[in-house]
This record gives structure tokens, sequence and C-alpha cells, in this order.
């Protein structure tokens, strides 16, 4: 089910992360997870070979509308189970939280989306991370009194506020066996702006590459193809 919240917002409230639904709902869109491999860790636009590769891996998802799978590792899953009883601690010591799956937000012109781990209430997030137990002593000693949080998490976070318009997210450290960090954020807007000016070059040339695209094909012979789906039989 989709909930707008306001013009620009729309809520996919039943989706699941990972599950098919909510891989086609993120199909071709530029995502808070994602945002990293255009916006350098010092938020400058980001002109690489990674961020080259984001832009034709999105702009063939449009192309196709098929996400092409993706390899899913033991800390993934891992980290799928650590998430689950961080929320739970979350809820039973914090405040009681409400999941989504999915969150576009398309007021720049095109869309941004987010999958929050949790909301709370009608101001808040939650963005659990599950650690190795090296970086959670190190977010202890070094972030948590300082009320700040590992720069590898910023993007995402501040592109999740941008996304959901939402005034502060909890950035949950979760490491079993070790307290579990709760660090405050709230948006910064010199962050967002530069993820927002990344993310309008980043459209405008993935644009002018599916011009180009089109322009090829319209002048040359290139023959179409079926795509096989091929499953693995172990």
């Amino acid at each position: 089910m989709q909930t707008a919240i306001a013009s620009n917002i729309q809520i996919h409230e039943d989706l699941y992360q990972g599950s098919d639904e909510w891989v086609a709902a993120r199909c071709g869109m530029l995502t808070a997870s994602e945002m990293h491999l255009i916006v350098t860790p010092t938020f400058k636009a980001a002109k690489n070979e990674k961020e080259r590769a984001h832009l034709y891996e999105l702009l063939a998802q449009r192309i196709t509308g098929f996400v092409e799978p993706h390899y899913i590792s033991d800390d993934m899953l891992r980290g799928h189970d650590d998430e689950v009883e961080a929320l739970g601690i979350y809820a039973q010591h914090y405040a009681p939280t409400e999941h989504v799956g999915f969150i576009v937000n398309d007021k720049w012109g095109f869309r941004i989306g987010y999958s929050p781990d949790a909301l709370v209430g009608r101001d808040g997030l939650v963005e659990v991370k599950s650690r190795r137990q090296k970086f959670q002593i190190e977010t202890f000693v070094t972030h948590a009194v300082a009320g700040t949080i590992p720069s590898d998490f910023v993007i995402q976070i501040q592109t999740g506020l941008l996304v959901s318009e939402r005034k502060w997210c909890d950035f949950v450290s979760y490491s079993g066996g070790l307290p579990m960090a709760v660090i405050r954020v709230f948006p910064d807007a010199a962050v967002q702006d530069a993820i927002i000016t990344a993310a309008t070059a980043f459209e405008e040339r993935l644009a002018e590459a599916r011009d180009r695209y089109e322009l090829v094909l319209a002048n040359t012979r290139a023959v179409p193809t079926k795509r096989i789906n091929r499953e693995i039989i172990l």
C-alpha cells in the first residue's frame, strides 16, 4: 500500500527490504544507500569509475525494467538478523517503531528513494548498522560522546532525512555482546545541498546518456534479444 504524506512523498508501507516487490520499486532510482557512489566523502560530486558504473546500471534498469541479482554475503545475512534484534531493543528502551518498506520523494524533478529501518512517531527515523566489534568499540570511543556518527554513514543518513523530510534519525550501532550505541542525527543543510547538487548533475548526465543510446539504436542495425531467466539448481 502507498501513502502520500505530502504531494511529493510516497511511502510504500507493505514492502519488505529484499523482496521482489521492494527491488521492483527501487528499479532505476537513485537511493540513499547508494548515494555514496555519486557523492564523495568531502561532499563533492564524484567523477570516477564507480560513479560512471552506477550511472549505466541505473540507465540499464530504466531501459529494461530489470534489476540484475546481487550477491548476498554472510555479513548481509547477519546484518538482517542483527537489525531485527536491534530494533527490538530500541523499541523496548527508547520508543515504539513503525515498519515501512520504502519512501520516495520527487520534489527536485526526479526521484530519490530511501528504505528506513523504522519510523518513530511523526518526526523520527531509525537506521541500524550491524558492526564488527572493533568498529563498535571505536564508535563508543570516538563518536558516542561527541554525538557524531562514523563518516561512512553520513551521506546515507542525510539522504534519508532529505527524502523523508523528517526531523531526526537515530543511528543505532549494534554488535552482539557489546552495548548498543544510539546517536541522534539532525538534518545538515550543507550536506543535503551537496547531495542534491550531485544528484541533479547525475540525473542530467543519465538523461544525456539515454538520448545517445536511443540515437545509436535508431541509426544502427541492432538486433533485439530476449532475456533468459536461468535458475541455478544446487
